[in-house]
């Protein structure tokens, strides 16, 4: 696979971060998974492509990489970044929403 996929998270309880492992596991997705409440570094940059401390964002990178393989598309000033598909980040999406973002990336194959 030419790319990875990052999940930045927090080691609490989050719906949308559960939903995510859930469809990781059923479609046998590997993910790197970082905590941003243990990295600091992780935790500002969350805050600087969202506004907020939201997770799951999910991240397209080059292998190895933990950043966009390419920089996210803008969210407008003061917007919510929930469900917004910004290219090669998503933050906090619903089932279908993510299934379609990890194909849109190559991550599993078209609906049969």
């Amino acid at each position: 696979m030419q790319y990875s996929l990052i999940m930045y998270s927090r080691t609490s309880p989050c719906p949308f971060v559960s939903l995510a492992r859930r469809v990781f596991e059923r479609e046998g997705v590997p993910c790197h998974e970082i905590f941003i409440e243990q990295d600091p570094e992780a935790e500002r940059r969350v805050v600087e492509w969202t506004g907020f401390l939201s997770v799951p964002t999910l991240v397209v990178a080059l292998p190895g990489e933990v950043l966009p393989f390419a920089p996210p598309l803008p969210l407008l000033p003061g917007s919510s970044p929930r469900g917004i598909d910004r290219g090669a980040m998503l933050t906090e999406p619903g089932e279908e929403q993510l299934v379609g973002w990890l194909r849109q990336h190559g991550f599993i194959g078209a609906a049969s």
